[in-house]
């Protein structure tokens, strides 16, 4: 990765960070007041979908801070370093995590007859989307240790090679 491309990638999760916490910090609270549901039934949906957009929110902070870790090293160009594991795998949790509660909303909007059967489909579709992700990005997780494997062999050959000339 280049200077620019790892600059370009840090201002899109910039931006990406901004509109999580204007969401979490502005917009959340001001729907939770200003839609004031009548029904019971109403009030749960709605604290349900609030809870999950907030959930949500944080899910997507954790990834930006670890891809811009992520990124970082890269930069540094000490990607291949064993540490750098410790930044893939709160992806790989919050990406599950994510998509239990995505099913979960799922599970809760399938119970509501003012919900369309597409919307619980969408719902479910999407959580199945987050597992897939979490399982690619668990194989990227195992091609990242076996690289760091690899490096650390690497400058291991080095060193003796050094010793022997």
């Amino acid at each position: 990765m280049g200077k620019f491309s790892i600059v370009g990638l840090k201002i899109i999760l910039a931006v990406i960070l901004a509109g999580t916490f204007f969401v979490q910090l502005f917009m959340i609270p001001m729907i939770f007041i200003h839609e004031s549901p009548s029904d019971g039934t109403e009030k749960f949906f709605q604290g349900s979908f609030l809870s999950y957009l907030f959930l949500a929110g944080l899910i997507i902070e954790t990834c930006v801070y670890c891809v811009w870790k992520l990124a970082t090293r890269v930069k540094r160009g000490t990607v291949f370093d064993p540490a750098s594991l410790g930044y893939v795998t709160p992806i790989i949790i919050a990406f599950a995590v994510g998509a239990l509660a995505t099913l979960a909303l799922g599970a809760i909007f399938a119970a509501s007859t003012e919900i369309a059967p597409g919307v619980v489909l969408l719902v479910g579709g999407a959580g199945l989307l987050m597992i897939g992700i979490s399982i690619i990005v668990l194989v990227l997780r195992q091609l990242l240790e076996q690289a760091a494997m690899t490096e650390a062999q690497a400058a291991e050959l080095r060193t003796e090679l050094g010793g022997v000339i």
